[in-house]
């Protein structure tokens, strides 16, 4: 089974936003941040080096397949920003 590639890193949030070459989606990067932060309570962090998680969850698929994600996170994509949530559990109803 293949490993998951998308793993908390220590990269740098801060250094990941700055980086961004689009204003505009570098400003909505850090609008994210203080809403996903006051929504999951959690502070963020890298999860590999393009996705801004706050919090995480463990999953196990009836196939063994298992891992951990963020509970909420986006990417500041080139042609997107793209949003991750969790959904169909009880922590998603509160966020």
């Amino acid at each position: 089974m293949a490993e998951n590639k998308t793993k908390p890193s220590k990269l740098s949030v801060a250094a990941f936003i700055d980086s961004v070459m689009d204003s505009g989606r570098r400003s909505d990067a850090k609008a994210l941040i203080k809403l996903m932060q006051g929504a999951a309570g959690e502070k963020p962090r890298m999860w590999g080096p393009a996705i801004v998680g706050f919090g995480s969850y463990h999953y196990k698929y009836e196939s063994g397949r298992e891992g951990d994600m963020p509970v909420v996170a986006f990417s500041p994509r080139k042609a997107a920003t793209v949003l991750y949530g969790l959904t169909g559990s009880d922590e998603a109803k509160a966020l």
